[in-house]
């Protein structure tokens, strides 16, 4: 049987994964720098089966605009090199010496603009599953059986400060990244 305390230790669980997974996806989007995340939503089809680029090669940043590939299986230098250039991440990667060299170029204005979109989309989904945790838990509390309607009343009030701390970090995720992406 659910508790209270059960119910809202559930829903941070759940709120707190929501802002880790918004943190992540931030960490994907491009802005001038370059970082070894940009790479993480890139896929290889290796040995059969797609599998993300971090278990196929290591991605170091040397310099701040330029990402290396090295695989660790020299046969899918070919395979990575198209991956990376198929992702939507807008990138020209070329081989050298059996090592990917990934070059940033800079963004223009528009290209900023789009990703500026893009992470209000993502800040917004998370929003979303913050929301539906607390949604989630509150109709829970609902369902409790021999609890008072003031514990309840309380359990939500504590649940709706939780919700709104959780949306405040990720607006805070949100503005941090915007400037990342719009600084020149």
């Amino acid at each position: 049987m659910s508790t209270i305390q059960q119910i809202q230790k559930d829903a941070k669980l759940a709120m707190d994964k929501a802002l880790a997974n918004t943190k992540h996806e931030f960490a994907s989007i491009r802005t001038g720098k370059a970082t070894t995340n940009l790479l993480d939503t890139v896929k290889v089809d290796a040995y059969g089966q797609t599998m993300p680029l971090n278990q196929v090669a290591g991605v170091s940043a040397p310099e701040p605009r330029l990402l290396t590939v090295t695989p660790w299986d020299k046969g899918l230098t070919q395979a990575i090199e198209k991956a990376i250039r198929d992702s939507d991440l807008g990138l020209n990667p070329a081989t050298q010496g059996g090592v990917i060299r990934v070059p940033l170029p800079a963004l223009n204005e528009e290209r900023r603009r789009d990703l500026v979109k893009v992470v209000h989309k993502l800040a917004e989904e998370g929003r979303i599953a913050v929301r539906h945790a607390r949604t989630d838990a509150r109709d829970k509390l609902k369902r409790l059986d021999k609890v008072s309607e003031d514990d309840v009343k309380h359990a939500e009030k504590d649940l709706q400060k939780l919700h709104d701390e959780e949306i405040a970090k990720i607006e805070e995720l949100l503005k941090g990244k915007e400037a990342e992406i719009l600084e020149v």
